[in-house]
């Protein structure tokens, strides 16, 4: 199977990954815009690689626990089978199950602490390798101690995600 890989704009894919909720998700809303496009239908789908079985669930629900799952669903940013395995993997794995939102979340803050980290590395090879009087000294330790408060910032912000996506996922609900 052939793979397209492209980059795009944060806030365009944002944009897209909202829509492409309400269309099965990114990959099969690709798929119908590319087939679209090329007026030619997919092919079925070629089995997955040895020892990787799914198997698949059927659920009966109320009309009233349906509409309940789609809205829960939806706010999530998922389709509700996409959300109701989430739900399963959480429970049986023990791991958080994050959502599109939380997902970029995460990439932001792993780019801002990699940003950080390039900085800290500058100072730290300029302050190994320069002779710097008092007052500089004292400027070059000041940005050092931002730059941990920042770090620090950010860590906590992950700790809020992990904590409110564990939260979400768990049955105290």
């Amino acid at each position: 199977m052939d793979r397209f890989t492209f980059r795009l704009p944060s806030d365009l894919a944002r944009r897209f990954d909202a829509t492409a909720a309400d269309h099965g998700g990114r990959s099969r809303y690709l798929r119908t815009l590319m087939e679209a496009a090329a007026q030619v239908p997919l092919p079925a789908p070629e089995p997955g690689p040895p020892g990787t079985k799914s198997a698949k669930l059927t659920l009966r629900l109320a009309d009233a626990d349906l509409a309940l799952l789609e809205a829960e669903a939806a706010r999530a940013g998922l389709l509700r089978t996409q959300w109701a395995a989430a739900l399963i993997r959480r429970r049986v794995r023990g791991r958080p199950q994050m959502t599109p939102p939380e997902a970029l979340a995460l990439i932001g803050i792993r780019r801002e602490l990699h940003r950080i980290g390039v900085n800290i590395n500058q100072i730290a090879r300029a302050l190994n390798t320069a002779v710097m009087e008092g007052a500089v000294l004292d400027l070059e330790v000041a940005q050092l101690a931002a730059f941990a408060a920042e770090i620090r910032g950010h860590l906590s912000g992950l700790d809020d995600v992990f904590a409110g996506n564990l939260a979400y996922w768990s049955a105290e609900r």
